[in-house]
């Protein structure tokens, strides 16, 4: 079965079996997540988490399935990473499948190409239990994500509102959902939230914003880029919305470099199309290779899974958003 995140929201206290949640949007991996564990937490389910680094580690996970736990009669495991289990594991997640009636094996992973969607590990899951694309790919589902946050915060936003926060952030989930917070903290006496509010509250932002970096990386102007990247970590800016920026720009470079005449359905805007074929010009595609293994060790980093400095590795991919390897001996 396959459902959107705000159906996965719904559902989150009946989960059992196996699900899949992958995308690129922090924030509706991390609400999700965090409903998840607060459910677990309501119905006493016991919960353990593995990090996937080789096909091996999927042999802990189904041991962990497979063994009677100590401290709860429900068992919720979170599998993170972007390794598939083989013929061996897939077998083992079959018969956990058709066994299982009490407990939930969630695997947590980075947005996945049409190909991988394909693969029999994806189509098991999909037949068998659920799989949720963490995406907001048109207008109307941001919008509808982000009045559930603004619900959250005891505001509502006209119409004008709306599209001035679209506009201001662009796709960005987890930006417009900071953006809620602080015109709530400004303005805690109002309910009904109109442009004027919103204008007045991020317009007196940072000098420098994610928005600036992007445009300086697709510039190719490592010096502006550099500059940008260590004003917004000493403004306080979070990594998860560096990040966030940095693997939009790498997502769609890779994507329009394999789909040079469908710019527009890639979510590049119109005015930026010029930009990206420049940036494409620039670089040489060879680099792409590296990019995502790059993306998912800083995604690491940033949740101290890793002994690496994510303000290191984003330095280094901020190089190679603009040609150039900053770390040449970095592996």
């Amino acid at each position: 079965m396959k459902l959107d995140y705000v159906q996965a929201l719904k559902r989150v206290h009946e989960a059992r079996g196996a699900w899949i949640m992958h995308g690129q949007e922090p924030l509706l991996e991390q609400n999700l997540l965090d409903a998840f564990r607060k459910s677990w937490q309501q119905q006493e389910v016991e919960r353990q988490r593995y990090d996937i680094g080789n096909v091996n580690d999927w042999k802990n996970v189904f041991n962990a399935l497979n063994s009677l736990s100590l401290f709860s009669q429900q068992l919720a495991i979170e599998v993170h990473g972007n390794i598939k289990p083989d013929a061996n594991g897939l077998k083992q997640l079959k018969n956990y499948i058709q066994h299982n009636e009490h407990n939930l094996l969630l695997i947590v992973l980075p947005k996945q190409d049409s190909s991988s969607l394909k693969t029999a590990f994806f189509q098991t899951v999909e037949a068998n239990g659920v799989v949720v694309a963490l995406t907001a790919t048109y207008p109307q589902d941001r919008q509808r994500i982000l009045s559930i946050e603004a619900e959250k915060l005891g505001i509502q936003l006209n119409n004008d509102a709306w599209q001035w926060l679209m506009q201001h952030h662009e796709h960005n989930l987890l930006a417009a959902k900071n953006s809620l917070m602080r015109v709530a903290d400004t303005f805690p006496d109002l309910k009904q939230i109109q442009t004027e509010q919103l204008y007045a509250c991020l317009q007196d932002q940072s000098r420098y914003t994610t928005y600036d970096l992007s445009d300086a990386l697709l510039a190719g102007n490592l010096a502006q880029s550099v500059k940008i990247y260590q004003y917004l970590i000493a403004a306080g800016e979070p990594d998860s919305l560096i990040l966030w920026t940095l693997s939009k720009e790498m997502r769609l470079l890779m994507q329009l470099f394999e789909q040079p005449h469908n710019a527009l359905q890639l979510g590049i805007w119109n005015t930026k199309v010029s930009q990206y074929q420049q940036a494409l010009r620039r670089l040489n595609p060879r680099q792409f290779l590296t990019w995502s293994d790059l993306l998912l060790r800083i995604d690491a980093a940033i949740k101290g899974m890793s002994k690496e400095k994510p303000e290191h590795l984003m330095l280094q991919a901020v190089g190679e958003l603009c040609g150039k390897r900053l770390f040449p001996n970095t592996t």
